[in-house]
């Protein structure tokens, strides 16, 4: 077993089936949006947000879902953004590098999520005020709802720098100063249904 398998119980001892249901389904529709939609996020990658005590979201936000640890593959993405200073090339370099098999490992990634947000950004504000939100996702007849614990991760951060060079690669106006948090869920406390009838 791998460290970063063990440390994914560690974190979640009442609902590791929860969490690998959710990873499991989140490399499912992250392959599918790279290999049939051109990595165009939808409503499997952008969850609803609500803040505690508000009863309607706040909105959405594009999460991203990292590898971790060992497996992280940041100096690869890094070196993809700078083989080449057209925008188009790298965006295609990135699409067929997520199509092929980086999202089959399922116990390669984080379960924490995480979300760029512009460096004046009022909504990052208050989710990191509140220190926790839910998030919902709805799509392909499944719904789950997280419940999370918001961070706001440091430059140096390991899911900062793989959310940082991973955004990079689609969007060249990424700001410098970009806000980026992660959703740490507390599986306990999350749900899942299936839509189907």
């Amino acid at each position: 077993m791998t460290s970063s398998v063990i440390e994914m119980m560690v974190k979640s001892p009442g609902n590791h089936a929860l969490m690998e249901q959710f990873l499991r389904w989140q490399c499912r529709v992250r392959q599918l949006a790279m290999r049939e939609n051109q990595g165009r996020p939808d409503d499997a990658i952008t969850p609803a947000v609500t803040l505690p005590g508000d009863s309607e979201p706040m909105g959405h936000i594009i999460t991203v879902f990292s590898k971790w640890g060992a497996h992280s593959q940041t100096p690869e993405l890094k070196q993809m953004y700078k083989q080449t200073y057209d925008p188009a090339q790298r965006r295609e370099k990135a699409l067929t590098y997520f199509s092929s098999t980086y999202y089959q490992k399922v116990r390669e990634f984080s379960d924490t999520l995480s979300a760029t947000f512009v460096p004046d950004s009022a909504g990052a504000a208050k989710l990191i005020e509140a220190g926790e939100c839910s998030l919902m996702f709805e799509a392909y007849s499944q719904q789950f709802r997280l419940q999370c614990k918001v961070l706001k991760l440091s430059k140096n951060h390991p899911l900062y720098q793989s959310t940082w060079w991973h955004n990079l690669l689609f969007n060249p106006e990424l700001h410098p100063d970009t806000i980026i948090l992660g959703f740490e869920p507390d599986w306990d406390a999350s749900e899942h249904r299936s839509l189907v009838p």
